[in-house]
């Protein structure tokens, strides 16, 4: 296995690990959030969503989080954008990535943006006109592209067409989604070395679930496949309020230990990301599924007389 030296993981704790939240967080409890996650030397972090409060009540702040957020060197900010006017919101309050994408399921498109899938191209191509003359640039995200639980397999056709569009319209980075936590090694490993060989000059990333305790298989897949991108919600937070019984995203700190342990570098501090996981969950006053934060790393060396505890 050919893994890669290096990698680069985007945290979407504060978008998308927090969008199903039941605790709606203030503004500076979310910034506390942000600020500990770039401590914990991420360069990369979604920070919010420009949706209709009605659809998503968590980023009704949007704006507001987007104008206090924490500036530093190497740092670009992310947030999710569904059509044209949340995307001039967000170029307007300085955001430098605009997550846009498209599902690969009529059905998931429906009833996430609320659009046919035509109209969903369509609004990929208004984002994108958007970010004109801005430093703001598009990231683009295939959601269910590994299935859908209200349709079952997608095309790999319709993924490869929503990919190309994405490219076309000048989205340098694109991240196949396991949305709802369907995929499995052996699909990840088809869809993203077919991908790779369609459109060489074009990343493939991943963002994946851990809906079916596979998150983390699937991420070992994608690293055999030279995957250097990544997407992962600080202690497991997440999950898509479109997807039935939806369970939340790789657990960032649990896959920089994995990563770390097999010597691939990640250019992040584990014990910052572990603080930053305990933090989050005394903001949301509620244990969260990382393992990491509980057990520890591997390699750290405990006493034999000490005392031994089971992980809750």
């Amino acid at each position: 296995m050919a893994y890669p030296d290096t990698i680069t993981i985007s945290e979407v704790g504060p978008r998308d690990g927090l969008q199903m939240e039941k605790r709606h967080l203030p503004v500076d409890q979310k910034l506390r959030m942000i600020e500990a996650l770039a401590e914990a030397g991420l360069t990369r972090i979604e920070a919010t969503g420009f949706v209709h409060p009605k659809v998503i009540p968590q980023f009704a702040d949007a704006q507001e989080v987007a104008r206090a957020l924490p500036r530093r060197a190497g740092l670009s900010y992310a947030a999710f954008v569904p059509n044209r006017r949340g995307a001039e919101t967000a170029v307007d309050c300085g955001i430098d990535e605009l997550k846009c994408g498209i599902a690969a399921s009529a059905t998931f498109n429906r009833l996430n943006v609320r659009m046919d899938m035509d109209t969903g191209m369509k609004s990929l191509e208004d984002i994108a006109a958007a970010t004109q003359g801005s430093a703001t640039r598009i990231v683009g995200v295939v959601a269910t592209a590994f299935g859908c639980p209200y349709e079952g397999e997608v095309a790999f056709e319709t993924v490869d067409r929503l990919f190309s569009h994405l490219e076309g319209l000048g989205a340098r980075l694109i991240y196949l989604a396991d949305t709802t936590g369907v995929a499995d090694p052996t699909r990840v490993r088809d869809r993203v070395t077919a991908l790779q060989d369609r459109h060489p000059g074009t990343p493939v990333g991943l963002h994946l679930h851990n809906t079916r305790g596979l998150g983390l298989a699937n991420a070992l897949t994608g690293l055999d496949c030279g995957v250097r991108d990544f997407e992962s919600s600080i202690g497991g937070l997440g999950g898509c309020p479109f997807a039935p019984r939806a369970v939340g995203n790789i657990c960032t700190e649990d896959f920089v230990h994995m990563a770390h342990r097999m010597g691939i570098a990640t250019g992040l501090d584990l014990d910052r990301l572990v603080a930053a996981a305990r933090l989050t969950e005394d903001l949301l006053d509620r244990k969260l599924p990382g393992m990491v934060m509980k057990a520890g790393p591997a390699d750290e060396i405990h006493d034999p007389e000490g005392q031994r505890t089971k992980v809750d």
